[in-house]
């Protein structure tokens, strides 16, 4: 058992490179993706956008002031034929006129409409910011689950690791008896075809390891090729109780967040539309210069220039039923958003219903697994002792081997399955910490 271990350690010094790679947490992921990820960061400009929109001006609160210049120009062939009978004819003759001045138009009611929509506005920031948190939720849960998938390969790849130790001194064992005539050759080609057999479980599962190590990095949206490795044991949470996830899920989960917001908007829209029954009281004012110039007529030239200001109201009294019709329609959305709401209410109790079933079964398998490696590992080291004194045939201890290997997999799968489980249930409540 000495020599196994110690030939354990060359292969890892034989190794260098995989000892100088970057050791990347989970924390280390975590924040790298919310700093990069292409999703969070699109997500985040909406979020500023959102942000930009609520303003006073948007909402229609202010007043609007305009700059005019209007120059027109025609040349025209004109007659005119005066009260004295008179008749003037010329042609081409020009006229010319040019405006300009400022104007101030300002709404100072419009039925409480501007208030509703900068309320709206809030609302529709508050829903960017939702939008957000769920891009980020859902990115996080990417990266964690990518993540602890690599922790599980990587313990696997030890454990293929050393399952090539044990074959290569069981290939070496059996040479040794053939040598000395306690064996056949027949021994030795079991053992080598073993040998070769793990080595090609190897390579497989290092090109799986090399794939999804991609696929962290390109969750992490930095360059695919950056090489890293992970921590190589993973703590669980087996203390997570239904009735504070269910407590949590009121509060934090963004998608009834979302509903609950989207209600919010619709009733803003029934009071914009129910605005509608009232004046508009507008003001107006502005300082206007007027010059015109005509070639035929009794005056060639004028001109004007002055302040005037002024008050309008304007209130609809009839549009064909239209009003009533947009009362009813937004009430009818009201209603829709909260049958919205209990849906998503019910569907999210749910999935963490099930989620939770899932988590326990598998904290279960997880310690089940464990204890069952802990056998596996002890049956492989006997079996190893009696292979070397030969009173076990090679395929019981091939079997021995196996058992070790299956176990090994089985107990890191059901971690992850559990740890995974664990983020499921952070996801759906609106709890992953980041």
């Amino acid at each position: 058992m000495r020599k196994i271990l110690f030939q354990i350690l060359l292969l890892f010094i034989a190794l260098p490179e995989i000892q100088a790679q970057e050791i990347l947490t989970i924390e280390d992921a975590v924040g790298i993706a919310l700093k990069n990820n292409y999703d969070v960061k699109i997500a985040s400009n909406a979020v500023k956008i959102d942000s930009m929109g609520v303003s006073i001006a948007n909402a229609g609160m202010l007043p609007k002031l305009d700059a005019t210049v209007t120059q027109n120009n025609n040349i025209q062939n004109s007659k005119q034929t005066q009260s004295s009978g008179e008749v003037r004819e010329l042609d081409n003759a020009k006229n010319n006129s040019l405006n300009y001045g400022v104007t101030l138009g300002w709404t100072v009611f419009d039925g409480l409409r501007m208030f509703a929509r900068y309320d709206q506005l809030k609302e529709l920031q508050k829903q960017g910011e939702t939008e957000l948190k769920m891009t980020i939720l859902t990115k996080v849960g990417d990266v964690m689950t990518t993540y602890y998938d690599l922790v599980q390969q990587q313990q696997l790849l030890k454990a293929l690791d050393t399952t090539i130790v044990i074959s290569k001194q069981r290939l070496k064992t059996a040479e040794n008896r053939f040598t000395i005539g306690k064996a056949s050759k027949l021994e030795v080609l079991n053992a080598q075809v073993d040998l070769n057999t793990d080595t090609s479980n190897l390579v497989r599962q290092k090109e799986l390891f090399e794939t999804t190590k991609i696929r962290l990095n390109e969750l992490l949206a930095r360059d695919l090729r950056t090489n890293f490795k992970v921590i190589e044991e993973v703590a669980l949470n087996d203390k997570l109780q239904l009735a504070d996830l269910n407590s949590l899920v009121e509060k934090q989960n963004p998608q009834l967040q979302l509903a609950l917001i989207n209600k919010r908007v619709v009733e803003l829209d029934l009071k914009q539309v129910q605005a509608n029954r009232y004046p508009t009281v507008k003001l107006n004012a502005g300082y206007i210069f007027n010059e015109t110039e005509s070639s035929l007529g009794f005056t060639s030239q004028s001109s004007s220039r002055g302040f005037n200001y002024g008050v309008s109201a304007t209130m609809n009294i009839f549009n064909g039923f239209q009003q009533n019709r947009n009362v009813r329609i937004a009430k009818m959305q009201i209603e829709n958003s909260s049958l919205a709401i209990e849906q998503q209410k019910q569907t999210i109790n749910a999935q963490l219903a099930t989620a939770f079933q899932t988590y326990l079964t598998n904290i279960e398998l997880a310690k089940l697994e464990e204890s069952n490696e802990a056998i596996a590992k002890r049956n492989l080291e006997i079996t190893l002792e009696k292979f070397k004194i030969g009173t076990i045939t090679t395929l019981e201890f091939r079997s021995a081997q196996q058992n070790y290997i299956n176990a090994i997999a089985r107990n890191s799968n059901a971690k992850f399955q559990a740890k995974i489980s664990e983020v499921s249930l952070n996801e759906i409540t609106g709890n992953i910490k980041f």
